[in-house]
């Protein structure tokens, strides 16, 4: 509860015993005693009542006082909750974007220019971890294909090498392919957290872009003996970069095949609901703790089911809500069953 509501409280229940008293005394003086004294035959007793009038009325006033200072409290409060309302709405999106002062000088004022250094010292630090993030990828990239190309050479002019020196380089080119993959994103996820990437606004039917991911769901599948089945499919036209919805559904595909269980299925449907396109990819897999499907968009957060069975870092979930908020959506993941997930993502229909 807000503070004005417990102070309007308060002065309800303070204004509400006033007229309780009030009302007794007014009943009291004007009804009992007049009364009484007239039972007793001395009736102009009671003739002059102007100082019992001049006590009610003042006991009357006390309420219609209260209103008043509820009224000025209402007025002054009402900067902190101006205040309160504009640093919900700060994100990482708009630190450099002051709260307007009122410059003058009270507490809210001075409560305000702090939030706003604040803010400028955030804005200032992630800065900093953007530059860092892409400094580091950038000087990550050069020896990671300097490594990958080595090991490749060595792997191709080594015929003669023994097959244990063979399977330590396949070994490696793994690892460096994997340690590639993963300042590839990071550098993305950086780069679109600092709004250096744009995406294209163009007609997609997005129904093309299922079949393809549907054949490459096939195709990871497939080793694995998890059967993909195609369910209804409209013909929905959005506005958006293909390339990047392409990559969306290539991340969900691509875990619905390595978080499902052996000889498992995929089902994949698209339909319209309510202006939205609705695309949904399930498939089965263990059950999952509600909180996990909660924090796997978050990033190198990876469920129960993945940790030290399936290979990744954590980062693909978290690209998959980028792509899908910058086309103005939402993506999250149901547990439909005990034994199946959904990742739902709903996109608006141009």
């Amino acid at each position: 509860m807000t503070i004005i509501k417990r102070a309007g409280l308060g002065y309800a229940a303070i204004a509400a015993v006033c007229l309780v008293l009030v009302s007794w005394l007014g009943y009291h003086e004007f009804v009992e005693e007049p009364k009484e004294f007239a039972e007793r035959g001395v009736p102009e007793l009671h003739k002059d009542v102007s100082a019992e009038l001049s006590t009610v009325i003042f006991l009357a006033a006390v309420p219609a006082l209260l209103g008043v200072g509820w009224l000025w409290m209402h007025r002054v409060l009402k900067p902190l909750r101006g205040l309160a309302a504009a640093v919900e709405k700060i994100d990482t999106n708009n630190l450099r974007e002051p709260i307007p002062r009122s410059m003058n000088g009270d507490e809210v004022d001075k409560l305000t220019a702090g939030f706003n250094s604040m803010t400028a010292r955030l804005d200032q630090s992630f800065n900093r971890i953007h530059e860092f993030t892409l400094s580091a990828s950038h000087e990550l990239k050069t020896p990671l294909t300097i490594m990958r190309a080595q090991l490749e050479t060595a792997l191709r002019d080594g015929a003669s090498l023994p097959a244990e020196q063979t399977a330590w380089i396949d070994g490696q080119i793994d690892e460096v392919r994997r340690l590639t993959h993963i300042v590839d994103s990071l550098t993305l996820l950086t780069k679109a957290d600092a709004g250096l990437l744009e995406l294209e606004r163009r007609p997609v039917h997005l129904r093309e872009i299922v079949d393809e991911a549907f054949d490459d769901a096939k195709i990871l599948a497939d080793a694995h003996g998890i059967k993909v089945t195609l369910d209804a499919c409209s013909d929905i036209e959005i506005a958006g970069d293909r390339h990047r919805l392409r990559q969306l559904l290539l991340i969900l595909s691509d875990n619905a095949v390595k978080y499902n269980r052996p000889n498992g299925t995929i089902v994949i449907a698209l339909r319209k609901a309510g202006g939205m396109a609705e695309l949904r990819i399930t498939n089965t897999s263990k059950k999952l703790n509600p909180k996990s499907l909660e924090k796997v968009f978050t990033r190198f957060v990876r469920g129960e089911n993945a940790q030290g069975h399936v290979e990744g870092c954590g980062l693909g979930l978290t690209i998959a809500q980028w792509i899908v908020q910058s086309h103005g959506g939402s993506i999250q993941l149901l547990a439909e069953t005990d034994e199946s997930i959904t990742a739902l993502v709903r996109l608006p229909i141009a």
